[in-house]
């Protein structure tokens, strides 16, 4: 059901910072900051060779990060994406399995343009785990 790594997402207190620390102290390619209202995030991810590093900020009060970060107030790890052939099918099959997916069950428009789901992280080992359709 897996494909490959899409990427690991990163919450961070202040996406212009940590986006310098990727393009001047490191070298990345870093994509202009996109907000996702839908999705209560401002991101920008680090092109790499085989995969993709998303930062992500809070976007306004009701953002799912802002708890996130006031527990980590120095940023870390948020979830990791795979990638999946067919969201609804994929979603079936876990929620079929026990999986809880979060939200209204129903994939939402990602910041590639993609449709996404997240999955609980007491099902997957502790991590957010994000499904995107390719």
């Amino acid at each position: 059901m897996l494909g490959r790594l899409n990427h690991v997402a990163i919450a961070v207190p202040d996406l212009a910072a940590a986006s310098a620390i990727y393009r001047d102290t490191l070298g990345a390619t870093v994509t202009d900051p996109q907000a996702l209202a839908e999705h209560g995030v401002t991101v920008v991810f680090i092109e790499l060779g085989n995969t993709k590093v998303e930062l992500l900020e809070p976007l306004g009060e009701g953002s799912p990060i802002a708890a996130f970060l006031a527990k980590n107030p120095g940023g870390g790890m948020h979830h990791v994406c795979y990638e999946v052939d067919d969201i609804i099918e994929a979603r079936d099959r876990l929620k079929s399995s026990g999986a809880r997916v979060l939200g209204d069950g129903e994939p939402k428009t990602g910041a590639h343009g993609k449709p996404v789901l997240f999955l609980h992280p007491k099902d997957f080992a502790g991590t957010l785990v994000e499904l995107e359709q390719v």
